[in-house]
Formats: structure tokens, sequence, C-alpha cells
């Protein structure tokens, strides 16, 4: 059989739902512990990749779509994460990518990191055997600490700085609208305010809520839910941004039963109790531009079977 030469992926966004930091690390890293649940790879919030083997050393990049703040140069993580892959693969011939954006960069939802991750698992496939496992996960690790989540992106308890992962099996499909103020909000700002703050850590562990399984929306509590998406980071990230504490007043006022911000911000998201009523809310949702916001959905777990060989 021919080797396979080229590959279309789905690389979907996520949502952290609740996000601690439980502690500092001598090397500048913080712990943290969050639920991560990607969204539908079928949905809004997928960037789409496409990739090929070429005979030609080196790696051909390029981005279409692209929103503010995304690099079109060897900087993208795209780029990064198959130059990676080829220097310790030792193969000849390098690799072809183009990059169609449609996540926000610097929006919390892991968009960057997302593409390369499956720029990895789409250049494992191709070359099948070169590079897996452990060393694969050591890469995606040095690109980012969220990038191992998207070698395999299904919902999972993610804690340390990334690279501990453990996947929650039967986690529902929540409906959910995600928006996003406009500007982008890097993550170190964030991290260095929350640091000059001196903000409280949360101890390891301390709220068994998070670990929970999530749950469908209608079988817990409007305080129960605002309790599992807690996200430490919030408070810091709104003196940044206050726009973020006005989307969520939107996402309230339009029948969220639970909201928060996502991983660093400044996208935020509504939980709702059904596609229903998540759709008459998208319907009366009224932003200001640059405001925008889609009506998506996080995948159910799993995704996809165990074992599968399917890359959406």
């Amino acid at each position: 059989m021919a080797e396979r030469r080229s590959l279309r992926l789905a690389a979907p966004a996520k949502i952290n739902l609740g996000l601690r930091v439980t502690g500092r690390r001598a090397d500048g890293y913080h712990e943290l512990e969050s639920v991560f649940l990607p969204l539908a790879p079928g949905g809004p919030l997928a960037d789409q990749v496409e990739l090929a083997l070429r005979a030609e050393p080196g790696v051909g990049f390029e981005l279409r779509g692209a929103g503010r703040g995304v690099p079109a140069d060897a900087s993208n993580l795209a780029v990064r994460a198959a130059e990676g892959f080829l220097a310790r693969a030792g193969r000849p011939g390098g690799a072809a990518i183009v990059l169609e954006k449609r996540v926000p960069a610097g929006a919390g939802l892991g968009g960057g990191s997302s593409d390369a991750g499956a720029v990895l698992r789409g250049l494992a496939a191709l070359a099948p055997g070169v590079l897996a496992g452990e060393a694969l996960e050591a890469l995606a690790l040095g690109l980012g600490a969220d990038v191992p989540f998207f070698l395999d992106p299904r919902p999972a308890l993610v804690s340390g700085i990334g690279e501990r992962r453990e996947p929650l099996r039967g986690a529902p499909a929540l409906a959910l609208i995600v928006a996003h103020p406009g500007p982008p909000l890097a993550t170190a700002d964030v991290f260095r305010a929350f640091d000059a703050g001196a903000a409280a850590l949360t101890p390891a562990r301390a709220l068994p809520r998070i670990r929970a399984l999530p749950r469908r929306p209608g079988d817990e509590s409007r305080e129960a839910w605002a309790a599992r998406v807690r996200n430490d980071l919030e408070p810091t990230a709104t003196d940044l941004c206050p726009a973020i504490a006005d989307l969520r007043a939107l996402l309230c006022a339009a029948g969220a039963l639970a909201t928060a911000m996502s991983g660093s911000g400044p996208a935020v998201y509504g939980v709702f109790e059904s596609e229903e009523r998540r759709d008459q809310g998208f319907a009366q949702l009224a932003l200001a531009p640059p405001a925008r916001a889609w009506a998506t959905a996080t995948a159910a777990s799993p995704f996809r079977a165990p074992g599968a060989g399917s890359l959406w």
C-alpha cells in the first residue's frame, strides 16, 4: 500500500470548565488544575489544517482567514511543531501546511496549541512509527503547556503545567455560547498580573467539584455550576480587560445557566440547558463590535472510540 502523503484535520478550540492555580514552580511556570473540554470539531470554533509530506526540505506554510495576532511566518506554532517533528524524525524531505484560522488568537481557547497538536498527530499518522509516545509528548510540551492535550483532544482533567491528563469518559456535550470582546489578551500578561497581585493559590485537589464528572446542565443547581466553572485567573484578567465582566452579564441575560472565562481569557462562555435555549439566547444577544459570539457545543466523551484511527 502506498504511503499516505496528505491529511486534512480539524483543530478544535477548548474551554476550561473551571481553573485553579495550585502552585508556582521555580522555573516560573504555574501549576493548574482544570477540566479541558474540546469544542465540536465540526463547529465554528475549529481551525482546519491541511498537511502534506513533500520532497523539498523545510516547512511550507500558508495562512488563511487569519485574525488579529496570528503570525503568518515561521513563528506560528503550527510551523514550529512541524519543524520540531521533522528535526527529530530524521527523514528526508519536509512538509507543507495550509492553516485556515477560525479560532481567535489570544483568547484562552487554545487555538494555536490546537493547531500545533493537529500538526503533530497528523505527521505521526503520515509517518507512522517515526515519532510517537513519550517522544511526541515531550515535543508537544516543549511547544506549550496546552499542546499535549491537543494530541488527543477529548474531555480530560488536566493538571501540573499541562503534562498530566486524566480522560473523563461519559462527559456530556454542553450547549454553549462563546463570546470574545475583540482584542486579544496575552497569557503572560495575565499571569504576571496574577503574581504581582499576590493572589492566593488554591490548594491542590482542595475543591473536588472540579474533578467531578460534568453532568448535564439541568441536573445541577446554578450555585453548583457557578462553583464548577470558577476560574482563579478571571478577577486578574477582568482588571486587564473589563469587557470580560460585560460579556458575562450579557450571557447571563441571554439565559445562561453558568458563565465563566476560559483559560487566561478574554473569551467567556455561557452554559445553556439545551441547544434550543442556547439558540434562543444567541438570537437575542446584541454585541457591539469588535465583540463576537459563536453558538457551539463541547464534544461529548468519548467522541471517538479508543484506538480508532479517525483524525476527524
